[in-house]
């Protein structure tokens, strides 16, 4: 809303705002009042966290929002989006009353679960309030890349306790989002976090760290009504009043009914100090001569809540740079609960919302009501409606990918460059496919070994930069930065990593334009991003994340460097398939198998788990014949293979691999054999996928489509033995595999932090090496 918006304007606007608070109030008042959980708990709702936001969510939709624009909204303010949606006739009226139930509306906005538009799900505090920032990186990758994508603000509407997050300012001090202008974040400044008024929110100090990472800060304090007494006799010690209040203080009048405002606004007996702050009469007569009425709204008039303000400062954007409004606001603004410290998760009692629907004139026995289509309040909704609707998506499809390039590596090799290799075959083998590959790393390029890969696709920037060091013959990895390159480079930050990881393998959805994400880092900081990554799958983002190097095998770095626990993760992340490979032909199988699932609606996302340990590739014993070569390839897309029979109809042992450790578990084989006892070795590519092969066989519900048949090829029953695990990781990631045939298992791995050495030194602490196999396995027989 601009300032030459005309009092009509303004009057429908506030028509609109109240009914928003109102529906959004009533949407979660009916199901905790209306409906009881059986098992005593609380359904539960942020009513007061909604009101903090109707004001700045009616006035950005309803004056300024366009269509290529896109909005994440915090948490607790669901039901203000549901309330909104409703109103411009994008959900139906029978979810109204079903917030939290199951099937129904969801607690936070979901892009996934939600019946009505959501453009981003959120809920993990700071994530959702970052994702613009990676989806407005997406929006230009796509665009520059493939052209054809509408321009469009990325708006985040944040909490102000969400800034405690410190992924939120690793995503602001990332250098490349200093020239994203489309991005606008409004801070919900109400001073409280779930239990208390926040002494000191420190605005200023907010201001500043925005500022100095490249940002635009404009700052909606007060309102109009506000900035006209400012202007009265007595306004300057208004301002200086109300500025130098301590929040709690500000917040206790809210609570005050008119005469007790009157009192204590001019000043008060004492200041938090204990000290007489003295009374102010130039003050004490301005707050006189006002009515009750407009005593009690002018310390509730604050920016945030005044649409006139709003508007001046969406007016005053600039879309060079990114953009951030701190906007201040009362929590449960408009309600009976309005600036009391424990309203965050409070609910109006009857009487409560008896006279809120008697403010706003609605009735809480039919609290659905619309507009009327012929009031001014009616058109408004519906020219939004107009206004926004988005074009529907293109139906982009990713060329066909190989599923086996061909080649039969040789010598030693380890299975973090066969990833590089894998990509650079790629570009040859399937181009098309291979220009919808997009590759992230923070910093860590060319020690994860896609060097090879960033010279030929370059690095993607939104213009062109020289290259400096192109002419100097002893730079290896060229730094060529141009809108067509299919590499990005993130600062040290793996939450930032991640959270574009997830929206540009969001693409598909958002904008009809598939991509085939691959974000690299060290395995040991996997855990670190699981959180922003596993949110990013929830919301639809379909990605491959490469953990590399990994495990104690990584043995020089000490126990700082080695994970133990990630080989699990597959296990464990819904919407997600691990895999560890043990041999370079592994890699590139699974990765154009991974690559498949990516860009689609029933796609999945990735995890794999390289290691920087040279094994000799001819363990890997790939057949020549063609149909033997695919079988083999099946088998490792599917979880798992035989590497070694033992002869006879059942061997004595069997021992179950994973990664790089299958040199350790053959050597072990060999020995044992020397000793009279056989067995047979089986590689474990994807534990996650065989697990959910024994529970698909058991009848039990499955994430996908299980292929039960692996564990046939891989643990038949008739050569069914005593079982051996073995993996650099910890050890009950394989523990159930003793179960496909119920026999007698021992599970090795590492369950202790690291320490440097050489690796024969780390895999004997460990008790993953060669002896260690052979003496449990002697003691399980």
């Amino acid at each position: 809303m601009s300032t030459a918006a005309t009092t009509t304007e303004l009057d429908v606007l506030r028509e609109v705002e109240r009914r928003v608070l109102w529906l959004s109030t009533a949407i979660i008042d009916h199901a905790n009042r209306n409906r009881k959980d059986p098992s005593g708990l609380k359904i539960g709702g942020h009513q007061a966290s909604s009101a903090s936001l109707a004001t700045i969510m009616t006035a950005l939709w309803f004056s300024h929002l366009g269509s290529g624009d896109r909005v994440s909204v915090k948490p607790h303010a669901s039901p203000v989006l549901h309330a909104i949606n409703y109103l411009l006739g994008e959900l139906d009226e029978k979810y109204l009353t079903t917030l939290r139930e199951f099937g129904g509306l969801q607690s936070y906005p979901s892009r996934s679960k939600d019946p009505d538009p959501v453009d981003y799900s959120t809920g993990s505090v700071g994530i959702g309030a970052t994702a613009p920032i990676w989806g407005a990186l997406a929006r230009r990758y796509v665009s520059s890349r493939f052209g054809g994508v509408s321009a469009g603000r990325q708006y985040s509407l944040v909490g102000d306790a969400e800034l405690d997050e410190g992924a939120v300012w690793e995503a602001i001090l990332d250098p490349m989002v200093s020239e994203l202008g489309e991005v606008v974040w409004i801070v919900d400044l109400n001073r409280q976090s779930l239990d208390r008024v926040v002494p000191n929110i420190g605005a200023p100090r907010i201001e500043g760290m925005f500022a100095a990472a490249g940002w635009q800060v404009l700052t909606v304090k007060y309102g109009h009504l506000l900035h006209e007494l400012f202007d009265r006799p007595g306004g300057d010690a208004l301002r200086t009043r109300i500025d130098g209040m301590q929040n709690p203080e500000y917040q206790r009048l809210l609570r005050c009914d008119a005469a007790e405002v009157r009192d204590r606004l001019p000043g008060t007996e004492s200041s938090d100090s204990g000290t007489s702050i003295g009374r102010d009469e130039k003050l004490a007569e301005l707050v006189s001569g006002l009515d009750d009425e407009t005593l009690l709204a002018a310390v509730r008039n604050l920016g945030g809540h005044d649409i006139a303000a709003l508007g001046d400062a969406f007016g005053e954007i600039d879309d060079t740079r990114p953009t951030v409004i701190l906007a201040y606001t009362v929590k449960g603004y408009g309600l009976a609960t309005a600036g009391h410290p424990q309203n965050h998760g409070s609910l109006l009692t009857e009487p409560q919302m008896q006279q809120l629907s008697a403010d706003v004139g609605v009735s809480l026995d039919d609290p659905w009501q619309r507009f009327a289509p012929d009031s001014d309040a009616g058109r408004l909704c519906a020219d939004t409606a107009q206004r926004l609707t988005r074009p529907p998506n293109g139906t982009g499809e990713v060329a066909a990918l190989p599923t086996d390039i061909g080649r039969t590596p040789s010598g030693r090799a380890t299975t973090q460059a066969a990833l590089g290799r894998a990509l650079l075959d790629l570009t040859r083998e399937a181009p098309e496919a291979s220009s919808r590959v997009v590759t992230l790393c923070p910093d860590v390029s060319s020690s994860t070994n896609l060097g090879g890969w960033v010279n030929k696709v370059g690095v993607w920037s939104t213009a062109e930069r020289k290259d400096w060091f192109d002419d100097d013959p002893e730079t290896i990895l060229h730094w060529r930065e141009r809108p067509t390159g299919q590499h990005l480079e993130l600062g040290i930050a793996e939450g930032n990593l991640v959270g574009a990881l997830g929206e540009l393998g969001a693409t598909w959805s958002r904008w009809g334009q598939p991509l085939l994400p691959i974000g690299v880092l060290y395995d040991p900081f996997v855990e670190r991003a699981l959180e922003p990554w596993s949110f990013g799958i929830y919301a639809g983002g379909q990605s491959i994340l490469v953990g590399t190097p990994s495990g104690v095998s990584l043995a020089a770095e000490g126990g700082a460097h080695q994970s133990i626990t990630t080989p699990s993760v597959g296990l464990e992340q819904p919407g997600c398939v691990t895999y560890e490979p043990a041999f370079a032909i592994d890699v590139e199988w699974t990765l154009l198998a991974s690559l498949a699932r990516l860009g689609r609606p029933d796609g999945t996302s990735a995890y794999l788990r390289l290691s920087t340990r040279p094994v000799e590739q001819a363990l890997a014993a790939i057949p020549s014949d063609p149909a033997a070569r695919e079988r083999r390839r099946k088998q490792v897309v599917a979880g798992a293979y035989p590497i070694r029979r033992a002869s006879g109809e059942r061997p004595d042992l069997t021992i179950a691999v994973m990664g790089a450790m299958v040199t350790e578990a053959l050597t072990a084989a060999d020995r044992l054999a020397e000793q009279g006892t056989s067995a047979d070795v089986v590689v474990v590519t994807s534990p996650g996928l065989l697990f959910d092969a024994v529970q698909a066989r058991a009848g039990r519900p499955v994430p996908g489509p299980a292929q039960e048949w692996v564990l046939d090829a891989a643990f038949p029953a008739r050569r069914a033995s005593p079982l051996v695990t073995l993996l650099d990781g910890h050890p009950h990631t394989l523990a159930f595999l003793g179960g496909v045939n119920q026999v007698r298992a021992t599970h090795l791995g590492v369950t202790r932090f690291g320490q440097s050495g050489d690796l024969a030194s780390v895999y004997r602490h460990h008790g993953i090496d060669a002896d260690a196999v052979v003496s449990a396995a002697l003691d399980l027989l």
